[in-house]
């Protein structure tokens, strides 16, 4: 055998008995199969605080820094859809009250209530593109904000194989990673150019008018993107996997399979 085979065999035994050794060390800590913990809404531009230094935690143990910047990512993509959610109901207040809630931040509490992981009766169990869909159908007749949102999250969600934290016995896809990342470029251009009947738009976003556009929601959806870009190269490069470039027109574009 030649040296070079012999140190790849060597490197995939260590890794093997690390990844062994994780698990066992998961499986005795609580915190390493605990629900997802979703963040709170991203803080609006210009207004995000700096970063405070975190204790260590005894789930630490088995994390590498590859998982600890996954985690980042991920949380800071469910944080930018949060607050895109809150924002979308600050334009479109007849939504929320159209599926029934006292109000949006009950709305958005329902949403991303950890236990139901984007499980939803009202929109017939549908998440991630499925939901995005529903949102902006002419006949769907609840709340789209709502629908919109949970098909945002989730496709990040289900991009991270249902998780909101990461050991050394995880490995993410690149590619439902970059899948994701599409997706939520397509659902950018779906949500800017959906109308009704009488070319009235679905959901109210971005505006153009006014000496001063708003491009607040485009500006989420873009982070959203470069997180999720991120994370697949950064589980490429962690796996050796190549991730396959797909290219559409946004305006015929379809959702890919995540």
């Amino acid at each position: 055998m030649a040296d070079g085979d012999r140190g790849e065999v060597a490197s995939a035994r260590r890794r093997t008995a690390l990844k062994r050794l994780a698990l066992a060390f998961a499986a005795a800590v609580p915190g390493c199969t605990s629900t997802p913990s979703y963040p709170p809404s991203a803080p609006p531009t210009g207004k995000r605080t700096p970063p405070t230094e975190q204790g260590f935690r005894a789930s630490d143990a088995v994390k590498s820094d590859i998982d600890v910047a996954s985690e980042i990512l991920a949380k800071e993509s469910l944080a930018s859809a949060r607050l895109l959610m809150e924002k979308l109901y600050r334009r479109n207040p007849r939504e929320w009250r159209k599926g029934g809630f006292a109000s949006a931040d009950a709305a958005m509490a329902k949403a991303f209530d950890p236990q139901r992981q984007f499980n939803f009766p009202e929109l017939h169990y549908v998440r991630g593109s499925d939901a995005i869909v529903l949102a902006l159908r002419v006949d769907h007749p609840g709340d789209r904000v709502f629908a919109f949102g949970v098909g945002l999250a989730s496709m990040v969600f289900l991009a991270c194989n249902g998780k909101t934290e990461f050991y050394l016995t995880d490995a993410l896809d690149p590619q439902k990673l970059y899948h994701s990342a599409r997706n939520v470029e397509i659902a950018a251009w779906k949500l800017a150019n959906a109308r009704s009947a009488s070319g009235e738009r679905l959901i109210l976003s971005n505006e153009m008018a006014g000496e001063a556009p708003n491009l607040s929601f485009e500006r989420e959806l873009g982070k959203i993107i470069a997180c999720q870009d991120a994370m697949a190269l950064i589980a490429a490069q962690r796996t050796n996997r190549t991730i396959r470039r797909v290219v559409q027109t946004l305006a015929t574009a379809v959702f890919l399979p995540i």
